[in-house]
């Protein structure tokens, strides 16, 4: 059962409701932004903006990509924290898996 905290609800269109709200976004519909950034120490960070998506979606691409190239990352503000700088790796991959991805910045 989806609603976990849902114990009784009076409305008869509650599942209609909570099925429509939950859209999921389309990879080719992102118009996602690849830039590098240094950080304190000298560290360099890929960083993806532009994601248009539910916060669980943002997160689990954050994860897939994680495991795809082995590295460490976090979700921040909307935007995806990768270390390292892997940004012509990630937009090749991203471009496969139908997404439009774009290297922005120096």
């Amino acid at each position: 059962m989806s609603e976990s905290n849902i114990i009784f609800s009076t409305d008869p269109d509650f599942k209609k409701q909570k099925a429509s709200s939950q859209k999921s976004v389309g990879t080719s519909s992102q118009n996602l932004r690849i830039h590098l950034d240094r950080r304190g120490g000298g560290k360099i960070v890929t960083i993806i903006r532009g994601y248009n998506g539910a916060h669980k979606q943002l997160l689990n691409l954050c994860s897939t990509l994680k495991k795809k190239f082995s590295i460490g990352g976090t979700v921040k503000d909307g935007t995806i924290l990768l270390q390292g700088n892997i940004r012509d790796k990630l937009i090749k991959y991203l471009i496969n898996e139908g997404y439009n991805a774009k290297p922005s910045g120096g």
